[in-house]
């Protein structure tokens, strides 16, 4: 028995050496709600602690970091210089190994709390795909990972008081687009997909309403079809992403929205909105104009609703933070409150799941890492001392964290010599 044990220990050691390391490589990573299935993630840090590097990231942007194998990409804005930039990184030493002006213009109008380079890219690890505005019209560039230009595409034009952030969406052979705006006809909002390697247009959707909304699209297979479901615009609607058909759409609940949606236990839960707040429970199993059917439950509690920072689900639970910085926990079904405490006073970035743990990172730079539980516990909190607005990103076992000045890889302590 005891040489039994010992080959079936060494089968599992090599099964687990040979998995393969997950990689972050857009908004939200990998399954594009936030959920990381890496093991080893670091729990506690500090500016001095549990750094594997730091480097300095030149101008101002919002953009996560996105990463594949030893290659670490963001955006920024020289705004002196008006040039919006993709800057590529080493993942083992921080250095940085190339950087690519993609538009020079104009800087726009935008919200205070935008900035200039908010729209994370997405890269495959032989190419990276990245969008700016050159107002008014929408710039969508692809370079591989050496910093070459592939193709570059002007899908259209986006007005907005607020500015532009659109993160893009790789599905499949495509990379997917949203566009919801101020536009009044010929003018259109529209969801465009690409072709990855040639950036041919492959189906384009006329928006409804046509107002300014930020939500990246989010893909799941629900109700036994794949869908990728959008709020903004006056509506929740869900699209084939292979071919930009339609599913279902229910009006409303309000005008603009800017969190992206997430999926568990049969429901969708949208969060956020303006001028009006609410959350709200989908099922996934519509025809056509579901308003008055498939809405399983609506909360419009005010101090809970997350704006900006998207939700996060694990099991028969949504978990979110509002950006005044109050986490809570909804059971999926039902909607029911689990927990509702109060973490940072400001949240922007969205929460990041791996290894049964939530990370939320609060504007000041401080992540709490709770128990992904329908009871509160916290179990770490770790500050890196500066401002923070961009979302983390997990990728083999270490935790990326863009400020407003540095670049962070976190991880286990360096061993000594």
């Amino acid at each position: 028995m005891a040489v039994k044990s010992t080959l079936l220990g060494m089968v599992l050691a090599v099964a687990a050496a040979r998995a393969p390391a997950e990689e972050w490589p857009a908004w939200r990573g990998p399954r594009g709600d936030g959920t990381s299935t890496e093991t080893g993630v670091p729990v506690t840090w500090s500016a001095a602690a549990n750094i594997v590097w730091k480097t300095a990231v030149p101008g101002k942007g919002h953009s996560s970091p996105v990463v594949w194998g030893d290659r670490v990409f963001v955006t920024t804005c020289l705004e002196s210089e008006k040039k919006r930039v993709l800057l590529c990184f080493d993942r083992r030493t921080g250095k940085r190994l190339w950087d690519r002006v993609v538009v020079t213009a104009p800087l726009e109008t935008k919200n205070s709390l935008n900035s200039y380079a908010s729209s994370t890219p997405a890269t495959d690890g032989r190419r990276v795909w990245v969008t700016f505005l050159d107002f008014p019209h929408v710039r969508v560039v692809c370079y591989d990972v050496e910093g070459r230009e592939v193709w570059r595409k002007t899908p259209g034009e986006l007005h907005s008081c607020h500015g532009y952030c659109s993160p893009l969406i790789p599905y499949k052979d495509l990379i997917i687009l949203n566009a919801d705006q101020d536009a009044e006809l010929p003018k259109r909002a529209y969801i465009v997909a690409f072709d990855k390697a040639t950036g041919r247009e492959r189906w384009r959707i006329d928006r409804p309403n046509r107002v300014r909304s930020y939500t990246p699209p989010a893909i799941f297979e629900a109700a036994g079809k794949m869908q990728m479901v959008v709020s903004g615009s006056k509506c929740v609607a869900s699209y084939d992403p292979d071919t930009g058909k339609q599913h279902w759409i229910i009006d409303g609940p309000t005008e603009q929205f800017v969190a992206n949606l997430v999926y568990t236990d049969g429901v969708f839960m949208i969060t956020g909105g303006w001028p009006t707040r609410h959350i709200l429970g989908i099922r996934p199993d519509g025809r056509g104009n579901v308003t008055n059917t498939h809405v399983v439950w609506h909360l419009k509690e005010r101090k809970i609703v997350s704006y900006v920072p998207s939700p996060i689900a694990r099991g028969r639970y949504f978990y979110l933070v509002s950006d005044e910085g109050v986490a809570t926990c909804l059971e999926a079904k039902t909607g029911r409150k689990m927990w509702s405490e109060r973490l940072g006073r400001h949240h922007t970035a969205s929460p990041v799941l791996a290894e049964g743990r939530l990370y939320f990172l609060d504007d000041a730079g401080v992540t709490h890492v709770l128990k992904a539980e329908p009871a509160f516990e916290v179990i770490a909190k770790n500050d890196l001392g500066e401002p923070c607005r961009a979302s983390p990103a997990v990728s083999r076992g270490q935790i990326f964290i863009r400020s407003t000045k540095n670049l962070y890889c976190i991880g286990a302590a360096a061993k000594s010599n």
